[in-house]
């Protein structure tokens, strides 16, 4: 690896205000010019920086527990990208064949998700950064990963259907758990 290659992989406040910028102003173009090289340093720094951010101001609307609260919003912040990425990832490989290398499918999740992170902590905003975090994913897998549209919203479509079937058969264990600590 060259020493340019090292610089460009290095994170920075100034690349995330500067990455935060060109999301917000064009994400197509942004995840256009996303490194073939993509590495996971950039992508998780961002996403970390966005999630204590999402953590930190959700604690304004929490009144009991704060520190433990707030440790389990930034895991879940930064948690969540890396199970949805997998799912897609698992997705894409057994129905389509197509090649594209985790890190760069986690990178599309991550700037995606940190991106809306900073609004999702308001309450009910949930119900407007969701839905845009989820068409960001979808513009990144057609600029930034060469799915057509429709290869995109498919994934999607099936990986969000995957991550709340799984959730929602946790649900029992979670409650059989609660049962035997309580």
């Amino acid at each position: 690896m060259n020493q340019q290659s090292t610089i460009n992989n290095r994170f920075t406040f100034g690349f995330y205000f500067q990455a935060l910028t060109k999301m917000l102003s064009s994400p197509s173009r942004f995840f256009g010019e996303l490194s073939g090289e993509t590495g996971f340093r950039q992508p998780l720094c961002f996403l970390i920086v966005s999630g204590l951010f999402f953590a930190g101001a959700s604690l304004t609307t929490i009144s009991e527990n704060q520190i433990l609260m707030g440790g389990i919003l930034l895991v879940n912040a930064v948690a969540m990208p890396f199970v949805t990425a997998g799912i897609s990832f698992i997705v894409i490989t057994m129905s389509m064949g197509k090649r594209v290398t985790f890190a760069r499918l986690f990178s599309v999740y991550a700037y995606a998700t940190g991106v809306t992170l900073l609004a999702s902590w308001i309450p009910l905003f949930v119900w407007l950064t969701e839905p845009w975090k989820w068409i960001l994913i979808i513009i990144g897998l057609v600029k930034g990963c060469d799915f057509r549209w429709m290869q995109a919203i498919l994934v999607v479509a099936v990986s969000i259907f995957v991550a709340v079937l799984f959730f929602w058969s946790l649900g029992p264990v979670i409650v059989q758990m609660r049962g035997l600590m309580g």
